[in-house]
């Protein structure tokens, strides 16, 4: 993880934290968020809506990959690859 992921990480980290109902400090940067049930389908929908408007970036269906949303690592990846491909 390079230093200029940081501040997007710090993001995700803060959304997903505000959005879950659970115990915050369950949720680490590696928790799998969707199989541990911290969010369905309607979350999903939720997070790219997010994700799209804090970061500028454009979902496509190509995207829409297990390996882009599993984690807040994951997450922040995905973010960090979309904003150096555009």
């Amino acid at each position: 993880m390079t230093d200029n992921q940081n501040p997007i990480k710090e993001k995700v980290k803060s959304y997903i934290l505000q959005s879950v109902h659970a115990e915050k400090e369950k949720i680490q940067n590696e928790t799998l968020v969707f199989k541990e049930g911290y969010f369905d389908s309607m979350g999903f929908i939720t997070m790219i809506s997010f994700l799209e408007e804090e970061f500028n970036i454009r979902t496509g269906d190509e995207d829409l990959i297990e390996e882009n949303f599993e984690s807040i690592n994951a997450i922040t990846g995905f973010v960090s690859r979309k904003l150096n491909n555009s």
